[in-house]
């Protein structure tokens, strides 16, 4: 990318279920989820992106152990904090679009922290509110300065979905969220039509804005209505990042009946045994200038290991 382009281009880092604390007891395993998230963090510093955008489940647990927690600070500010400048401007009212958290403003509009990489996520199913006040454990990394937590609901009958409204040079993006909610009340919701997305008010609404919306909800059909359907979502939609679902798919799929791409970025750390999750694990680059864009693919270090290559201690009867 070329200096004139990157001054209208955002950079994002898009990454989805990282599941930290995920088998945290293991003594094989336990330190998997926690280095995989260092590897998206040292990728979104080494590309330079404006920011990350993670599609839920941040946390495997929606009340993570200290340990976890502490882990997920550490590494946070170790690679978003910083000195350097933000190269975006917000053009909407953060006390709208941040109304259900306990610090109503972006973090690195706050003069108290230095912020080098704007980090913005929603809750997933493992990490969602819960209890008196309705906290879930992103809101702890919100309300620490580290994330900004979107698309959390005040209403579980009736969802008003404003934009975070962004612009880096010529370009405009409208970011819409939805954090996880139960699949029958989503499914319900959005066919009983008591979902509204609000949209930015220019003439040219279509021209002039790209619309990138996370939502983390089943993708794939396990019933008729544990599912969110592609087609319940508006087709102004220019980009669908979508969360939840854990096998890899971060090149974009079109649909042909809403005219927008769906990025599914999968799980970062295998938690069940399954086909999907056996495929090899990426984040997406994406890269937006007006509305045109482009998803690069960052894969995952790992290493094939064949047990056959081991000889392994078996017992006078040949068992292991």
């Amino acid at each position: 990318m070329s200096a004139d382009d990157s001054c209208d281009t955002f950079r994002i880092l898009i990454s989805s279920d990282n599941h930290l604390g995920f088998a945290e007891k293991d003594g094989i395993r336990g330190a998997d989820s926690f280095r995989t998230f260092e590897e998206i963090l040292y990728l979104a510093k080494t590309n330079d992106v404006d920011f990350i955008f993670f599609g839920g489940d941040i946390f495997h647990e929606s009340r993570p152990s200290m340990k976890t927690t502490h882990e997920a600070i550490r590494l946070l500010r170790e690679y978003c904090l910083g000195e350097k400048p933000v190269a975006f401007e917000m053009l909407s009212d953060s006390s709208v679009t941040f109304a259900n958290t306990a610090f109503p403003v972006a973090n690195y509009l706050d003069r108290n922290i230095n912020i080098g990489i704007p980090v913005f996520a929603i809750h997933g199913n493992h990490d969602d509110p819960s209890g008196p006040g309705g906290i879930c454990a992103v809101d702890l990394l919100h309300s620490a300065g580290l994330v900004n937590l979107l698309g959390k609901t005040s209403s579980v009958e009736r969802l008003f979905i404003s934009p975070l409204l962004l612009r880096k040079g010529s370009t405009r993006l409208a970011l819409y969220a939805l954090g996880a909610i139960r699949e029958e009340r989503a499914h319900r919701l959005f066919l009983n039509n008591m979902v509204t997305f609000y949209r930015p008010t220019t003439d040219n609404v279509d021209d002039d804005w790209f619309s990138l919306c996370a939502v983390h909800q089943n993708r794939s059909r396990h019933g008729p209505t544990n599912y969110l359907p592609e087609q319940f979502l508006p087709d102004f939609l220019d980009l669908v990042l979508w969360g939840h679902e854990h096998e890899c798919r971060v090149e974009p799929e079109w649909n042909s009946s809403r005219n927008f791409y769906v990025v599914q970025p999968g799980s970062s750390v295998a938690t069940t045994l399954s086909e999907g999750e056996a495929r090899e694990k990426a984040v997406a680059l994406l890269d937006v200038r007006g509305k045109e864009f482009k998803v690069g693919k960052r894969s995952a270090v790992y290493t094939l290991v064949l047990m056959c290559s081991f000889a392994l201690p078996t017992d006078s009867c040949g068992r292991l």
